[in-house]
């Protein structure tokens, strides 16, 4: 398998959407182990405040990996303004 990069930008406003929806996120990720090898929110400059999310999985190609997070329980709210899935080279600490 083939790792992908995941990155989705929340919307202006949609932090709400995002707690509210993150159980069952967090349960769809959960399905998917081991495949996701790392992820966790982007912070806005607060460091504290979550604007976007980024992942690190395994898909067999490319088109496989974009349709795997057409499921993704965040898109599927309308969470993100924008998202992005390319593959990935993981050089260090892997």
């Amino acid at each position: 398998m083939a790792l992908f990069l995941f990155q989705g930008i929340d919307k202006s406003g949609a932090l709400e959407t995002r707690k509210a929806t993150r159980p069952a996120h967090l349960a769809w990720l959960e399905s998917l182990s081991p495949r996701v090898k790392i992820g966790g929110p982007i912070l806005s400059d607060d460091g504290q405040t979550p604007v976007g999310s980024v992942l690190v999985f395994e898909a067999e190609t490319l088109a496989e990996a974009k349709a795997l997070f057409a499921q993704d329980p965040y898109g599927l709210a309308g969470l993100w303004a924008e998202t992005n899935v390319r593959p990935f080279n993981w050089l260090i600490k892997q």
